[in-house]
């Protein structure tokens, strides 16, 4: 291979030449096992090797690619604040910090807390907590399921070898899912 094919890749890998990585945020959607809808969000410089590489993986576990939009009205974008429970945060001392700067609900999530609101209003959420002295885990973007479907022992195992195949994908940054596993089924999956 001539030197100036390999210094032009390097420039333009570098983004020191025109023709340079053009990264784009692509949303796919599918179906999985049990009728699960499935939601994934990759990061790529080459749209059709991730497309590609997601149906690849989402049909060799049991899942079904969609079109755009047919499942995306199962979930709603919104902004998550997790924070660690702790003798001196308790759930009243984090609704009064949050609920003035737009938090829709505190969820109870075992030894964390889940605050959601929407996605304009999680800097002002987060900038509450840490007014109020309160340290928080993670502040994201997610989106969450409007419904959940509830799986058994067989239907948890499918998903998360579905989620896992995906996750394992370079350009993937996030798998989203309208599944709910109850703590016995988890018990289970040991």
């Amino acid at each position: 291979m001539p030197a100036d094919n390999i210094e032009r890749a390097i420039k333009r890998g570098a983004g020191l030449e025109s023709g340079a990585a053009d990264w784009q945020t692509i949303m796919y959607e599918g179906y999985g096992p049990h009728g699960v809808a499935i939601l994934i969000e990759c990061l790529s410089d080459n749209r059709n090797r991730a497309a590609g590489e997601v149906r690849l993986a989402v049909t060799r576990n049991g899942g079904s690619m969609g079109d755009p939009g047919s499942v995306a009205y199962l979930f709603s974008r919104k902004g998550v604040v997790i924070t660690n429970k702790s003798a001196t945060v308790n759930e009243e001392k984090i609704l009064e910090a949050v609920l003035e700067a737009g938090a829709e609900e505190v969820n109870d999530i075992g030894d964390s807390f889940e605050i959601v609101s929407e996605t304009n209003d999680l800097v002002a959420v987060r900038s509450a907590l840490q007014s109020a002295g309160i340290d928080y885990e993670s502040a994201e973007t997610s989106f969450l399921p409007s419904m959940s479907i509830p799986l058994d022992v067989e239907g948890a195992q499918k998903v998360f070898a579905l989620i896992e195949a995906i996750e394992e994908l370079d350009d993937v940054q996030n798998v989203y899912g309208n599944f709910d596993v109850s703590d016995e089924v988890m018990a289970s999956l040991g």
